[in-house]
């Protein structure tokens, strides 16, 4: 529902309106100025946030347009109630108006235009286009960014001078008003016309379509990664843009809608963003072998129906999830999970994936995780020269259908954080929540913000411990080093590429630049280093935001505190302790057999009193009772430590390219000796789609 300043914005802008109409009555010209500036200042602030309620009030017939003749017809009341109805600015107040909506016409309609020309059939990043074709700057952001908020607002001259015309009597000032407000409308619509013809207009999708084919037959892309979905699962594709970069065959990422594109993390892989199905079955995908899915959606049939290449699911985590064992798997020539128990998991749930066509290829993106060398000796209080360990609390969030055990954290929470900021020997916490905790749920959100308090309450405590010291210069150098980083990131981001103008502006400029991505890359780690130098590594902290990210949390860790979800699967990789809260009350025997990732951690029960188990193994690694179940566990969900998973998943790629093209080949061989045969025979030859062929048929 927004925010509260957003709803107190939207009472003051649906009561200035009443309040309007009583001021046209009275009638009175200050009390009507006051009313109009809370609309017009709510109005516009609700659009500069992008209020859901605002964009509600359209849906009840209250929308940016009709406020704006509202409060135009409320000013001619008043001018008429003020008895100025014979006088020559009543005339022109109404003339303007008039003339101004009819101004609002060709606005809208060369916006539109403007906007639908630049809008290319398929948009990309890291293809060189320009080359090909060529592609104009797009207008200046400040014709079209909010163009219809902007004109509408156009009339505040107007109003502004019919109100102090109608309280000096004198029409001077309305009239010079109504010329700005007129004047200015006119020169909006002028500055919009020639982009909608010449050398400004970009070319037509045909042309887009084939210099993308052009530079897909000099590329020869030969493995694909296809992704379709929402804004919010653009982490799901996000995930796998490392390992894409490392791939030994060349790689290309296909998108289905433009916001995923918008929230695709940076990238040396080329991306194609082809929205309409037509446009991708086009596409020259003949060089292709194998395509990779990250998600079961409806649109991936229109890359499914390709037979020409073999098409994989992998996935976008590891869990006991049902989403792991979706029947719709069935629909691809292979199914990777990381290990055995992926494998398992489809037999178990019997939904007709065979186990010939599973392929185990570890999670390559869990290389960043560090393994567990033990906690660094050091003085039991954590002195500057040592520390006392660190336990990560890293609830999911509520989901939508309200099951307690999706998360720790309504039931739980509180329990775990108080024990663990309490406990003794000390442990450092860190509180790092899900980004959706209490999206859905109220009583997960005030679940969220009492660990909050209780996490910086505790933090405040121990900064004026004196068992707790640290370095403050290195502390203060630690700063100053972020400062520097971030100002160096903000500057890179000034303009990154794929991020121009429009769509169309980012298409042509959306070549990266290695020496920045490079540059990023390094200051990234940098920026992370310098961020956990930054305090004391005895202070607890709460992390919220994409940086750190999680698992940067997990690597300054020595054990973790979550719930049922792939972080836990994640953490596993480290083979530092943990523990995951049966919040739905299960038990612990029917916990681990309904959740195979649960199956060497310590189970809490909703008080949290099992923690301690936790604690223990932390505080002293040799006397860890569950040390070995977790190496066995790892080794079953992941897969082994060599190969590595990237060599894994590289060599699974290369065998089902040669099944692909093995294929290929013998239909082309059946093809060829059915078309001589038939030849023979004097019968037409009936076609088989191969490699060579269109696949658009």
């Amino acid at each position: 529902m927004g925010s509260a300043a957003e709803l107190a914005a939207a009472a003051f802008m649906m009561l200035g309106f009443p309040a309007l109409m009583l001021a046209a009555l009275v009638p009175s010209v200050p009390a009507f100025a006051a009313a109009a500036a809370v609309t017009y200042l709510a109005d516009h602030y609700l659009h500069r946030k992008s209020s859901y309620l605002v964009n509600r009030l359209s849906k009840v017939r209250a929308g940016l347009s009709i406020r704006f003749l509202i409060r135009q017809l409320l000013l001619i009341l008043l001018l008429a109630r003020l008895g100025l109805a014979d006088d020559l600015i009543y005339y022109g107040a109404i003339a303007c108006f008039i003339a101004f909506y009819g101004l609002q016409a060709p606005h809208g309609a060369l916006v539109t235009l403007i906007r639908n020309r630049r809008r290319m059939p398929v948009a990309t990043r890291n293809i060189d286009i320009a080359s090909r074709i060529r592609i104009p700057n797009a207008p200046p952001r400040g014709l079209l960014h909010r163009s219809a908020e902007k004109m509408l607002h156009l009339d505040l001259a107007a109003v502004a001078g019919i109100l102090v015309s109608a309280s000096l009597e004198s029409a001077v000032a309305g009239f010079v008003g109504i010329g700005v407000t007129v004047g200015v409308g006119c020169l909006y619509v002028l500055a919009l016309v020639p982009y909608v013809r010449g050398a400004k207009i970009p070319p037509n999708g045909q042309k887009v379509l084939a210099a993308v084919d052009a530079w897909l037959a000099e590329y020869r892309p030969e493995t694909v990664l296809y992704f379709s979905g929402s804004k919010d699962s653009a982490y799901q594709v996000n995930m796998w843009l490392e390992t894409m970069e490392q791939l030994d065959s060349r790689p290309l990422i296909i998108l289905r809608e433009r916001v995923i594109l918008n929230n695709l993390a940076p990238t040396t892989v080329p991306v194609i963003c082809v929205p309409g199905g037509v446009h991708l079955m086009n596409l020259d995908l003949s060089n292709v072998r194998v395509a990779l899915y990250a998600a079961n959606v409806g649109k991936n049939i229109h890359l499914l129906r390709v037979p020409t290449m073999k098409h994989v699911f992998i996935g976008h985590g590891d869990s006991d999830k049902l989403a792991s064992v979706n029947p719709y798997s069935k629909v691809y020539d292979e199914v990777w999970t990381a290990g055995r128990a992926g494998r398992d998991r489809y037999a178990i749930a019997d939904v007709g994936i065979r186990d010939d066509d599973i392929v185990e290829v570890g999670r390559p993106q869990l290389a960043p995780i560090q393994t567990w060398r033990g906690v660094p000796e050091g003085p039991r209080g954590g002195a500057a020269d040592g520390r006392c360990p660190t336990v990560l609390y890293a609830p999911t969030w509520e989901g939508w259908d309200g099951n307690p055990g999706n998360t720790s954290i309504v039931l739980a929470g509180e329990n775990i954080v108080k024990k663990l900021v309490t406990a003794d020997p000390p442990v450092r916490v860190l509180y790092k929540p899900h980004p959706f905790t209490g999206t859905v749920s109220k009583q997960a959100g005030a679940a969220h913000r009492r660990i909050t308090a209780l996490v910086e309450k505790a933090a405040a405590e121990r900064a004026t411990d004196p068992r707790f010291t640290a370095d403050a210069a290195a502390q203060t150098a630690a700063k100053a080093e972020l400062a520097r980083i971030e100002a160096r990131l903000a500057e890179l981001s000034g303009k990154p590429a794929g991020k121009g103008g429009d769509e169309a502006e980012a298409t042509r400029d959306g070549l990266v630049d290695m020496a920045r991505h490079e540059e990023v890359a390094r200051l990234r780690a940098e920026w992370n280093t310098a961020y956990w130098r930054s305090f004391g590594s005895h202070e607890h902290r709460v992390i919220t935001g994409a940086e750190p990210r999680l698992y940067d949390c997990f690597n300054v860790s020595d054990a973790m505190v979550s719930d049922i979800s792939s972080v836990v699967s994640d953490f596993i990789a480290s083979g530092k302790p943990y523990a995951v809260t049966d919040s739905a009350e299960l038990g612990v025997e029917e916990f681990k057999r309904q959740n195979t990732a649960v199956r060497a951690a310590t189970i809490l029960s909703n008080s949290a009193a099992e923690l301690d188990g936790l604690l223990d193994a932390v505080r002293d690694p040799a006397a860890d009772p569950l040390a070995a179940d977790r190496g066995e566990l790892k080794r079953y969900l992941l897969g082994p430590d060599e190969p590595t998973s990237i060599d894994q998943f590289n060599t699974a790629v290369a065998n089902l390219a040669i099944k692909a093209e093995a294929r290929n080949v013998g239909q082309a061989s059946r093809a060829a000796a059915g078309a001589a045969e038939d030849e023979l025979a004097g019968v037409p030859a009936q076609r088989v789609v191969t490699a060579e062929d269109d696949v658009t048929a």
